[in-house]
Parts: structure tokens; C-alpha cells; sequence
């Protein structure tokens, strides 16, 4: 920190006189120009000047602010609703360190829907500019999941990361079990089919049930007359089906309000926050957050910036937040989240009855969550798996009996020499040694056209494990893992996409930065933060398979060097060589046994060599 002088406090003094007395932002800058706190006011002028007076200097958060501070600016806005805004926009664009900062404020997961000439559907946690269209945030995540299988199986859109660009030889097994319609084949579909099928999902996913099933139904008769009867007949069951789901939510969304509510426990500079998400009446799924470093602990200005991190940049905002106590700004923050929402907001803290019960859930949820996070508590196996299918976006299971399961692969090698292969598996929880797999790798053949040896090496591995596993005929695990950065991702993902495999979700994670990389979504890494039990947990398994990867390679080695001993004799070759290795167990022995002995395995003239190779170590 740096030391405080008179003479800057009387600069930056001078400088929160001459602003303006309405509204804005002032965001306190350092030594190098870097915003180092944001803030907002109702009058700038009063507020900036109220950090010299000295009973805020006496304070420890204000005194170190200061005593990094060396300018201040600010943002002058009409009203304060506008302060709250660009305050909420600054911090997440600055991140100052002496702000409160929500770390995962974009987990939510949304259903992405493309503007290519083949649209396709995907889950994702993040909304980006990119001409698709979002919708969303599902509760709980799984819901997200089941929504897209639902698409696959009653549209036939897809989610497949193929090229579509260029047109394939032949289409994956997505086609040939009717969830696809093909488009990556020349012949399997059409522009005015797949558009009409996008248009459907787009109603679908809009919530205009009615009118696709209105459309559907015209599209029935139609297909009917012209005697397309099993299309006709599709289209009735694909009727049934909505028509269902439009009269569940419509009895689902008289049986109570959408609510959020927030528990928080704090022991600074560490702090919990729970929220729990109550649809239609049911709580339907919780959050949880964490910060490690906080620069102060103010309840009100907590839940503040809390609350407006969350909610002025979402896409939904609930009718009804439930918080611990009464905040700063609460009146402002929920009459701009009524004007966004286009119907009135409330924020409340409940004292009796339902709300006031869920709200001291969610405040014990939150002290749970603080003593599971920070006392380095082990999580269950359950929540383990619960949090590994929500970060890398994987289906829920069908039912209780389906397998998590993580195949996990590395490459070693020594300049190019020995390469090998490693496939370790994490099963529900636990490494699963049994089906541990080496690989001796057969096309280790220098530069190719993936650009190294690596990751030429690990497109064969992953080929030849998944060509066999289709052979045989056996499930594919939930997750293909490869360590490595985006190359061998991407080197994995083209053998699974050359045996028409490329529905299987494969990820990657890169040395060093510890950063998760997801297939079709490489520009959107995952940084699991150090605490993380899911971190941990997927450290150990690449970990061990580095570990199985570099043991095989180093038996590989030894036994590549004590064979070329051998050879290198005289007469000596490698069938010769292997013979004495049987028999003798060791080169040490071989070059401890008499030519007698030697006799009885090989030749007389090559025993003869070999005693004449060892007799200077004699």
C-alpha cells in the first residue's frame, strides 16, 4: 500500500469540490491510471467530498482507497436510476479490486439457437453478439438439456460441432436414429425443409405453443391429401406432444409467482451467497457464489451491487427478490428492473409465513455453502457429479442407473521417440483402474498435416479407442478429457468426427492456466477458481493421466535401451536378443553367465560374441 501524503489528499480534495451536485459515477484511478473503485450518487459532489471528512479517514476501507488513490473522475448522468446502470456497467467492464465483484454472474444456461444457413440449437452460459438468437436462463440446468434432447428427437435440428460449410461424405448416427436431418450430407435435406423445421423451434422456444401446433396441424392435413401419410402422422404425434407441454405450463403458471431468493453469510474478506429460484411455486434450482477477497463488508452496499450485477444485464428478471434486509438503493434498483422487465418488480424482505421460512433456507444454505467452500469440507460424490455435467454441459442421465463416466487421454514421448498413450477412467465418482488403457502409438510419423507429432499421436489414440468401442458395440462415455490445449482437442474431436462419432462432448484442459476448453465453444474457456472441488477433482484425473502416460513410456524406454544393448553385439539380432531376455530375466545376467550357459540359449558363435562384448567390464 502505498503511504498517504497531505499533498495528494488536498488534490483529490480540490477535485470532489469542483463536481457537479447531481447525479452520477465517480470511479477513484491509481498511480498508473487504472480504475481502482466505482461508485455511484445522488449529488457527486457531496459524496466524494464525504470521504475526507475524518471520521471516513479513520475508516480501514476508505483509508486504503485513498492511499492508492491519485485521481478522481467521474460520469455525470440524469437521475439515479442511470447512476445505478452505467455504476453496474463499469464495474464488470473495470473489475476495480475495491469493488464487491460477482465472479460467476454468467452461469445461467440459455439455449442458443444459430443464424447459419443450418441452424443449429446448443446450450451455453454465455449470451454473445454473434446474430443467434438466445433464449432463457432455464431452471434448473438440466431443463436447458432435456429442452435441446427434445428438439433432436421431435425436430431432428441438431447440436453436432461438424463443419457445415462444406458437405460430408456421409451423415453421423444422429441421422440414422432420426435426430438429425441431415444436413451435412448433399440430398438429405433441403433449404425450405430445414427452414420450416427452424421456424417450428423458434415457436417452440418463444413459448408460441399454440400457433406451432396450428401450423403443424395445417401442415398434417396437407401432408394427408397429398398421401405423405407417415409424415402426416409424425406431424399428429409432434401435435399431441405440444399441445401437451402448452396446457402443463399453463396450469403450472396459475399455481404461484416466479421468486429469487438470497441468503448471504459473511466472515470478511470471505463471503457465501445462496439463491434459491422458485417457478411457478416450486424451488426449481439454487446458486451459489463465493468471494475470497473482499474489499469491505457492508450488508446494504453488498446485496446492492449484488442484485444489480445479477439482474440489469439478464434476459429475465422474476416478479418477486426476496432478500436478508433492507438495502441501498432498493427502491431505484426495483423500479429499473420493473422498467425492464415491462411489469412491476418487488423487493422484499419477508418477516412471516412462506417467504420468510425460504428465506432462512436459503441463509442456512448459504452458511453450509461458506463451511463446504472455505473449511475445505469434501463434497459429496452426488454434487460432484451434478457440478461436473453442469460446467461441461453434459444431458442429464435418463434414468438413476446410467453411468458419469470420463475417459481421460495423454501423450508421452521424448522427442518424438517412444510415444505412447494413456486412457485413464473416472466412473461415478472414483477412478476406475480396471479400465486404465496404454497405447503404443503406430503412426508416430513427424510433422503432419496437424502440425505435430502430439497431435497426430492423439488423433490415432482416440480413433483407435472409439473405432473399437463402435466394433464392439459399447456405450461411449458421458466425457472424452484430453490434456491439452485446443490442438489436441481439436485433433481428438476429427477422429470422433472421421468415424462418425461427432456427437460425443470432448474437452480439453491446458497446463499452466488450468483453462477447460469445450469443443465449439474454444473462445469461451472455463477458469475454475482455486477453491473449486470440481477443479480438484478434474486436476486428479489428468493428473493421473499423466502419470499412467509417463510410467508406461519409462518402462517403454528402459526396455528399448537394454534391447539396442543387446543388438548392438556382434551377431546379436532381435529375436536372439528377446531369447536371452527370457531366459536370463536381465542384461545384468546375461552378462554374468558363462559361455555354457549362453550355449543353452543360443549359438556357440554367438555366445562366443556376446562373452567378448561383456569381457572388458570383466
Amino acid at each position: 500500500m502505498n503511504t498517504f501524503r497531505p499533498e495528494r489528499w488536498e488534490k483529490l480534495k480540490q477535485t470532489a469540490s469542483a463536481m457537479p451536485a447531481g447525479p452520477g459515477v465517480y470511479l477513484y484511478k491509481d498511480a498508473q491510471g487504472e480504475v481502482i473503485y466505482v461508485g455511484k450518487a445522488k449529488s457527486l459532489r457531496s459524496r466524494v467530498r464525504s470521504y475526507f471528512l475524518e471520521e471516513k479517514l479513520a475508516d480501514a476501507k476508505t483509508n486504503s482507497l485513498l492511499s492508492d488513490a491519485y485521481d478522481i473522475d467521474y460520469i455525470a448522468v440524469a437521475n439515479e436510476k442511470e447512476a445505478l446502470a452505467l455504476e453496474n456497467n463499469l464495474i464488470k467492464q473495470r473489475q476495480p479490486r475495491f469493488n464487491i465483484l460477482l465472479r460467476d454472474d454468467k452461469t445461467y444456461p440459455y439455449i442458443k439457437l444459430t443464424s447459419e444457413r443450418w441452424p443449429r440449437v446448443y446450450v451455453t452460459r454465455r449470451i454473445r453478439k454473434d446474430g443467434a438468437s438466445y433464449f432463457g436462463p432455464y431452471f434448473p440446468a438440466n431443463l436447458a438439456h432435456r429442452l435441446v434432447h427434445f428438439i433432436h428427437r421431435h425436430f431432428q435440428v441438431p447440436s453436432c460441432r461438424i463443419d457445415l460449410k462444406r458437405f460430408h461424405p456421409r451423415p453421423c448416427l444422429e441421422f440414422h436414429i432420426n435426430r438429425c436431418l441431415g444436413p451435412c450430407t448433399e440430398g438429405l435435406t433441403d433449404d425450405v425443409t430445414y427452414s420450416e423445421t427452424v421456424a417450428d423451434v423458434r415457436a417452440f422456444l418463444e413459448g408460441r405453443r399454440s400457433d406451432l401446433a396450428k401450423g403443424l396441424r395445417q401442415r398434417m392435413l396437407e401432408a394427408s391429401e397429398r398421401t405423405e401419410f407417415e409424415r402426416a402422422a409424425k406431424l399428429r404425434d409432434l401435435i399431441a406432444t405440444v399441445e401437451e407441454m402448452d396446457e402443463r405450463q399453463r396450469m403450472a403458471a396459475a399455481e404461484g409467482d416466479d421468486v429469487d431468493i438470497y441468503g448471504v453469510y459473511a466472515e470478511p474478506p470471505l463471503a457465501a451467497a445462496n439463491l434459491f429460484h422458485v417457478r411457478n411455486g416450486r424451488v426449481v434450482d439454487r446458486r451459489e457464489y463465493f468471494w475470497e477477497e473482499l474489499p469491505e463488508y457492508d450488508a446494504s452496499r453488498f446485496l446492492s451491487n449484488l442484485l444489480a450485477q445479477i439482474y440489469l444485464d439478464a434476459q429475465y428478471v422474476p416478479s418477486l427478490i426476496s432478500v436478508p434486509e433492507p438495502f441501498e438503493d432498493q427502491h431505484i434498483l426495483a423500479e429499473l428492473l420493473s422498467e425492464k422487465r415491462g411489469r412491476k418488480v418487488e423487493i422484499i424482505t419477508p418477516q412471516r409465513g412462506t417467504k420468510k421460512a425460504l428465506l432462512d433456507l436459503a441463509v442456512s444454505n448459504a452458511r453450509h455453502a461458506f463451511e463446504q467452500r472455505f473449511r475445505v469440507l469434501k463434497p459429496s460424490a452426488e454434487r460432484l457429479i451434478a457440478a461436473w455435467r453442469e460446467t461441461f454441459n453434459l444431458p442429464e442421465p435418463e434414468d438413476d442407473n446410467d453411468v458419469s463416466r470420463v475417459e481421460c487421454f495423454d501423450i508421452s514421448h521424448i522427442q518424438g521417440s517412444d510415444v505412447v498413450a494413456s486412457m485413464v477412467v473416472w466412473e461415478n465418482g472414483r477412478m476406475k483402474k480396471s479400465d486404465y488403457r496404454k497405447f503404443i502409438v503406430k503412426r508416430a510419423e513427424g510433422r503432419g498435416k496437424y502440425g505435430n507429432d502430439d497431435f497426430a499421436s492423439m488423433r490415432e489414440v482416440v480413433e483407435r479407442r472409439y473405432s473399437r468401442l463402435q466394433a464392439e458395440g459399447k456405450a461411449f462415455p458421458s466425457l472424452v478429457l484430453i490434456d491439452g490445449g485446443i490442438g489436441q482437442l481439436h485433433a481428438a474431436a476429427t477422429a470422433l468426427e472421421g468415424i462418425g462419432a461427432s456427437a460425443q462432448p470432448v474437452a480439453a484442459i491446458a497446463k499452466k492456466e488450468e483453462l477447460i476448453y469445450l469443443l465449439g465453444q474454444e473462445n469461451e474457456p472455463i477458469r475454475l477458481d482455486r477453491f473449486s472441488p470440481l477443479l480438484r477433482m478434474i486436476q486428479q484425473i489428468r493428473d493421473e493421466a499423466h502419470r499412467f502416460a509417463v510410467t508406461f513410456h519409462r518402462q517403454r524406454r528402459k526396455a528399448s535401451r537394454i534391447h539396442s544393448e543387446l543388438t548392438s553385439i556382434p551377431g546379436i539380432g532381435e529375436k536372439t536378443s528377446q531369447a536371452l531376455l527370457r531366459s536370463f530375466g536381465s542384461v545384468k545376467r546375461v552378462r554374468l553367465a558363462s559361455e555354457t550357459e549362453l550355449r543353452s540359449v543360443i549359438s556357440a558363435s554367438q555366445a562366443t560374441a556376446v562373452r567378448q562384448y561383456f569381457a572388458p567390464s570383466e
